[in-house]
């Protein structure tokens, strides 16, 4: 196994919600062997308060998550990264910027949380994690290190593809 560590971004348009969420998990969930960033198209500026409590309730690091633009990771001195994954609808579809590093790319689209209006958008931020987190798991059983490129790319895309158990039930 190698001691390398992949970089990877999660793409949201508002950075406020999925792309966070998905962020904490790989961090914590990738034994180190990951560094996760996150950004968007259009940030809003601060953390949905909605998604740092799915963090908590989910045992999730609650601190140091920022909505940034994902300029910041096209820009000179940038990580160089391995994967860039889209985790809305409005992200996949807008022409991103040219990534340093030349990173695969997939779509994970998650419906989103903070568009749920009352008293489901709890259960729909959990939705948003758990959907996540299995999308994370499937990626870090991934062999890496020894799968050739092609098909690593259609393993990435079919991730994206996995439905989601509960993920509609907001």
């Amino acid at each position: 196994m190698s001691d390398r560590v992949y970089n990877v971004l999660f793409l949201c348009t508002g950075n406020s919600a999925r792309s966070i969420l998905a962020e904490a998990i790989l961090n914590k969930d990738g034994g180190g062997r990951f560094r996760a960033f996150s950004a968007g198209s259009h940030p809003k500026g601060q953390v949905h308060p909605m998604a740092l409590a799915a963090l908590a309730e989910g045992g999730l690091p609650t601190q140091g998550y920022r909505s940034k633009d994902w300029s910041e990771f096209a820009a000179p001195g940038a990580p160089p990264l391995d994967f860039v994954f889209t985790v809305c609808d409005n992200a996949a579809g807008e022409v991103c910027p040219v990534w340093p590093g030349q990173p695969m790319s997939a779509h994970w689209g998650i419906e989103d949380p903070a568009a749920v209006e009352g008293e489901s958008q709890e259960r729909a931020f959990m939705a948003a994690l758990h959907a996540l987190k299995r999308r994370i798991g499937l990626f870090l059983a991934l062999p890496l290190d020894s799968i050739d490129e092609m098909s690593l790319q259609h393993r990435l895309r079919e991730i994206g593809n996995t439905a989601d158990q509960g993920q509609n039930a907001a």
